[in-house]
This record gives C-alpha cells, sequence and structure tokens, in this order.
C-alpha cells in the first residue's frame, strides 16, 4: 500500500523536510490536539504553498488531520516569494519617497535624496526571504509536513474517494502517496507576450524587477491594470521617467470610474505620461534600452520595458484532464462556494481559481475548502464583502457595491461623495487627493458599499467593509463617535449626509 500523506511520510526516501525546522517540529506534534482514540485520522495533501495553501494547511493540523504541503519554490509560494510581499514593499519605500517630496507646502524644506536601487531590492528579497522563513517555521510547528517539490493527481484505481498523487521532490527519486483529500493551490504566472519576451535585463516581468542594480531611467510600463498602476506609481516616486500604456481610456479601467481618473490625474500632475487608447504590439531590445511599438505605429523608446498583461493559472502538469477535473477555456479551476471542483474531495483555492486576485481572497478559499472537508460548518465565500485595494499613492480601496451597478440600475442604493479637500486631517498633511464614497441602499438604509482615495486607503476601508459585513445602517454608521481630526471622520460625515434622503 502507498504511504499515507502528511505524517506517514516518513521514510527516508520520503522525508523532504527542512532541516532547520526539525527541532521545532517533534514537541509541536506532540502539543497538538490529540485525534480520539479509536478514530480516523483525515489524510489531506495540499499542493502549493502560498496564502491559500498553508492558511488550509493550518486549519487542517488544527482540526486533526494528517497533512501533507507540497511546496516548489519555498513557503508563502510566489505570493510571499516574488509577487505580493516584494511589490508592496518595494512600494512602501517609494512611498516615504513622496512624503519627502510632497513636503514642501507644509513648510518643511525638501532634502536631497538619493536611492539606491540595490540596497532597496536587497532589503525587498530578504523581507520575502525572511517571510517565507517565518511562514514555513509556523507550518512545521502545527505537525504540517512539508515537501518542497511538486504535485500531481495520479489517475489510479480509486475506491471510497481515496486520491492518489504523484510526489516529485526536488531533491529524492518521485513516489506516489494516497490520501482523503487533495487542495490545489498552485497560483498563477505573469503572462507575456510573444512580440515582447521577457529577458530579465530590459524587457520585464514584475518578477524579474528586483533583480535590477539600478533604477531604471526611463520605464515604460505596458499595461495599466493594477499591477501596472501599482509599479508605474512606485517607480514614478522612485524618481524615474515612467510611461504608462494603457489600452483603455484611463487607467485601472475595471476601478471606480471616479476613483480611477482622480488617481490617474496624479499621475499626470507628478510628471508621469500617460497614453491612453494604445496597445502595444511589440517591445525590442535596442543598442541603449528598449523600443515599445503601439498598434498605431508610434514608438515609445525607454531604458527598460515592464510588461503587465495579466496573470496564467498554473493548472498545467498536474493531471487534471486525466483524472476528470474541469479546466475551463482560460485554463482556471472552476470551483462552488466552498471550494469544490466538479470531482469529490479535491478542492481548489487561490488564484488558479480565477475568482479574485487576492491574498485574502485565497486564504478565506483554502480556509473554507478544509472546514468543507472536514465536516466543519462553514459559511459560503460571500465576494460581495470582499475588500479590496490598489498600492498606488494614493491608495484606491473599495468594497460591497460598485458604481456601475448603481448607474445600470441593478442595485437600487443612493451615493454620497466627499472630497478629501474639505476633511481637516488631509488639509494638514497636505494629501488632499482623494474622496470617500458611500453607498446605502434605499429601501433599508444599511450601508452597501463604498470607495476611498487616499494615502491610505487601505486603512480606511476597514470600517466600511465591517458595516457591509456586519449590516449596519447609515446611521448607525453616523452616530459613531470618530477621532476629530482624522481622515475617518469623513466616513462618518458621509453617513450623516446619506442619512438626510
Amino acid at each position: 500500500m502507498s504511504p499515507a500523506c502528511g505524517r506517514g511520510l516518513d521514510s527516508s526516501r520520503t522525508r523532504h523536510r527542512d532541516a532547520r525546522l526539525e527541532d521545532t517540529l517533534e514537541p509541536a506534534r506532540t502539543a497538538a490536539s490529540p485525534t480520539p482514540k479509536g478514530a480516523t485520522v483525515a489524510r489531506v495533501a495540499i499542493i502549493g504553498g502560498g496564502p491559500a495553501g498553508y492558511e488550509a494547511a493550518l486549519v487542517a493540523a488544527q482540526l486533526g488531520a494528517d497533512v501533507t504541503l507540497i511546496e516548489s519554490t519555498g513557503a508563502g509560494g510566489a505570493c510571499v516569494l516574488s509577487d505580493c510581499v516584494p511589490s508592496k514593499t518595494f512600494i512602501a519605500a517609494s512611498n516615504v519617497l513622496t512624503e519627502i517630496h510632497e513636503s514642501t507646502p507644509m513648510g518643511v524644506g525638501a532634502v536631497d535624496t538619493t536611492i539606491d536601487a540595490k540596497a532597496v531590492n536587497g532589503r525587498v528579497r530578504r523581507l520575502a526571504t525572511q517571510q517565507s522563513a517565518d511562514i514555513a517555521q509556523k507550518v512545521a510547528a502545527a505537525g504540517v509536513e512539508i515537501v518542497y517539490g511538486r504535485g500531481a493527481l495520479r489517475l489510479d484505481n480509486r475506491h471510497n474517494y481515496v486520491h492518489e498523487l504523484r510526489v516529485t521532490p526536488l531533491e529524492g527519486e518521485p513516489y506516489d502517496t494516497d490520501c482523503d483529500i487533495v487542495l490545489i493551490c498552485t497560483g498563477a504566472t505573469p503572462r507575456t507576450l510573444t512580440s515582447a519576451p521577457t529577458d530579465g535585463e530590459r524587457i520585464l516581468s514584475w518578477r524579474q524587477l528586483y533583480d535590477l542594480d539600478e533604477l531604471p531611467e526611463h520605464l515604460i510600463v505596458v499595461g495599466s491594470g493594477v499591477t501596472g498602476a501599482e509599479f508605474a506609481s512606485a517607480y514614478l516616486a522612485m524618481g524615474s521617467q515612467v510611461t504608462l500604456i494603457s489600452s483603455r481610456d484611463r487607467v485601472m479601467p475595471h476601478e471606480d470610474a471616479d476613483a480611477a481618473e482622480t488617481v490617474g490625474k496624479v499621475f499626470e500632475k507628478r510628471g508621469m505620461d500617460i497614453r491612453n487608447h494604445s496597445r502595444a504590439a511589440a517591445a525590442r531590445r535596442t543598442a541603449t534600452g528598449v523600443e515599445v511599438e503601439l498598434e498605431d505605429g508610434t514608438v515609445v523608446d525607454g531604458s527598460h520595458a515592464l510588461i503587465c498583461v495579466g496573470s496564467i493559472p498554473n493548472s498545467d502538469d498536474l493531471g487534471l484532464h486525466a483524472y476528470g477535473v474541469d479546466v475551463n477555456e482560460r485554463g482556471f479551476i472552476p470551483v462552488d462556494k466552498v471550494s469544490r471542483t466538479n470531482v469529490p474531495g479535491v478542492y481548489a483555492a487561490g488564484d488558479v481559481t480565477g475568482v479574485h486576485a487576492l491574498a485574502s481572497v485565497a486564504a478565506m478559499q483554502g480556509r473554507i475548502a478544509i472546514w468543507h472537508a472536514l465536516g466543519e460548518a462553514v459559511r459560503p465565500l460571500k465576494l460581495a464583502n470582499v475588500a479590496a485595494n490598489v498600492f498606488t499613492d494614493p491608495e484606491l480601496a473599495s468594497v460591497g457595491v460598485s458604481q456601475s451597478e448603481v448607474d445600470a440600475g441593478k442595485v437600487d442604493c443612493r451615493a454620497v461623495l466627499l472630497p478629501l479637500s474639505s476633511n481637516p486631517r488631509a488639509k494638514m498633511v497636505d494629501r488632499t487627493d482623494g474622496f470617500v464614497k458611500l453607498f446605502a441602499w434605499n429601501s433599508s438604509g444599511i450601508v452597501a458599499g463604498g470607495v476611498v482615495v487616499a494615502s491610505r486607503a487601505s486603512e480606511l476601508i476597514t470600517p466600511i467593509a465591517l458595516a457591509v459585513e456586519q449590516r449596519l445602517t447609515v446611521e448607525q454608521l453616523a452616530r459613531t463617535l470618530t477621532i476629530y481630526p482624522s481622515l475617518s471622520g469623513s466616513i462618518a460625515e458621509a453617513a450623516r449626509q446619506l442619512m438626510e434622503y
């Protein structure tokens, strides 16, 4: 019989745990919640160690399952090592420069600043590596078996919903193992263009930026979605000349129109060259840098090009088609609201499902999958209550219903928009670009959603998200005392204005 997934993988051939974690693992096993005598221990295999995978592993271990986490790059996956954590660390450095550069109107003389790109990128890498190590230690301490390698479903004579996996460790020979529950959390990879092949030197994906020893003199960003806008904003603050190629009529075309327009105007005010209604046809190396050719024949010259044209789900080489797991035409794995695929016992979570490319959503999908698979009471994922943030400067955050739904008559809501130019705290720190927008249901006065554009919109959206989740009315929100002066005061003020309707 094949060895069971999880702690049963204990032979010298199959034990591929990080040696640095060995000392912490055995005590953790002893301290783990005991399984009742005679009870059957569920065997859980998780393929992918990003937010969906490691959060699911922690839940499964807490519930007494025998858990194996299979990850090819490192704990935390691409999210921690090359995507979300590095990008937000880099953006944090750029925000410091924005604060310095825009302090003059406050009577504080801006000082000369120097930027050591190698040092900034080195810090980005160190923090990502440390975060990965912290996650690995936490997961191992919970009693989870970590296998560094790849996993795939293996078609076999299945019975009683037992699933077989082919595990290929980074070191050692491949082997087969069976388990009761499989969770696929393999994420996604930056999409590239055949006419603009990335080389890691001049034409780059966002995962290759941190290998640069110097800041780009002139960065051409192809793609004005969330990722493109974030990096364009950060490199502009760092001092690079930035040209943003946008195929639509504005940056971030899928975000709230008022918010995207506000952020776009800030970009232009700070010197960004935004080419709306433009589409890149090709990107090529030149003797001195790169050139990006647009579909209308225009050529934009720069020192580097950053390709931000979406992601491709990592659903290949997992044995899905042969196993009968549905995969759509774009490569995503369709799941229901509790993360089930069409095959019993096989779940999927995170970017590979195409639900929402957010770490918070991926983590919740993973937790929900395990809760459901192990028979716990579970609340299905409610995407309408998910708060999202774009880490440009200013940031753009949103939750709940959208302005486009209101305008189209899909929801019966009223709205109020308060510019930050009327907020006393925003005036004091001279960060008045932005607004707070609040939606409420006409029938009940319950808060339906909101949009915030501000330097720390990611923090300001939380009280609105809480109001949406807990179904608070605008009156309840309006009667909540806020600090004076504070940016959050605009949220209560917007609620008071909605009460007047």
